[in-house]
């Protein structure tokens, strides 16, 4: 079932400071969070932007995937929604989009497997027949107060989820985009900040800048745009089960907004790369992190 929580119209009557949680496994389950994450503004209302195409969203049963799944149903688009093992995330997340009048089909597994990738894109292709959108979203962070203490399995995890999966899927898409299709990477603002206790996940995530502006480039001529987004602090399930407490009690309050973003808020973002309205816009990291770079 899915839970609606409603839009916060003023900023500080946002959630800004998180209590003590317990999250089973990594990256998390949102279900479990306190409180929920904002996944959605009712007050957002589609006009067709994305009317019929299809998108693969990873890391779609939750968090910044979520937001961006609901929004793309209300402007019309059908969703394939990858995700790890949170079953009950992703089924919330398909009710959602359903009762939105669109269709959502979920797929579980490792996107750090080149297979499961390609198995990815061949099931979207069964079940719609087209592909005009990839939302490369989902990511992992594991926290170290040294880099010596960067395993070698943690840095190798880290990579394939973090970038070596937008390789493998943009590797798969790629065959079945047309002119007007578009690529959308999530990346971090810790690409340009730098993180001093998660060095491998910034370094992957600058990797995604590259890749992206990169990937552009390669693709423009095909009429295919691939952008990125750089969020700030937002309140997902990878911040609970990443983070310890002291961390993410007051998560966001060191940005010049003084909170966290809600994933809502990044959802327009994304609708707005998606769409014929950035028609003019390639190899681009376009931030939304409440002026956390400012201070960067």
């Amino acid at each position: 079932m899915y839970h609606h929580f409603g839009y916060i119209k003023r900023c500080e009557t946002v959630p800004v400071t998180y209590p003590p949680q317990y999250q089973p496994q990594h990256p998390g389950i949102e279900s479990l969070m306190i409180p929920r994450p904002i996944s959605e503004n009712p007050s957002y209302t589609g006009s067709g932007k994305l009317r019929n195409k299809a998108a693969i969203i990873t890391g779609g049963d939750s968090g910044i995937g979520r937001a961006v799944a609901i929004a793309f149903a209300k402007e019309e688009a059908d969703v394939v929604i990858v995700y790890l093992n949170e079953h009950g995330d992703a089924l919330e997340t398909k009710d959602r989009v359903e009762q939105l009048g669109r269709k959502c089909l979920t797929i579980a597994g490792d996107i750090g497997d080149e297979k499961f990738c390609q198995y990815v894109v061949q099931k979207t292709m069964e079940a719609f027949g087209h592909l005009e959108i990839l939302v490369n979203n989902a990511g992992e962070v594991h926290t170290q107060t040294s880099i010596s203490d960067i395993s070698p399995a943690q840095l190798k995890r880290t990579f394939q989820t973090n970038i070596f999966s937008f390789f493998y899927l943009t590797q798969a898409a790629i065959p079945y985009l047309k002119t007007g299709s578009s690529i959308i990477n999530t990346t971090s603002i810790s690409a340009y900040t730098g993180s001093e206790d998660a060095i491998d996940y910034a370094a992957s995530k600058g990797a995604i800048v590259s890749f992206t502006r990169s990937l552009a480039l390669s693709v423009v001529n095909q009429g295919i745009r691939a952008n990125g987004v750089a969020p700030g602090p937002v309140w997902t399930p990878l911040i609970p089960s990443s983070l310890p407490p002291e961390i993410y009690a007051t998560w966001g309050s060191n940005s010049p907004m003084k909170r966290a973003a809600q994933p809502f808020e990044l959802a327009p973002l994304y609708v707005y790369l998606a769409s014929d309205d950035s028609s003019y816009v390639t190899g681009q990291i376009l931030n939304i992190d409440g002026g956390t770079a400012i201070n960067g």
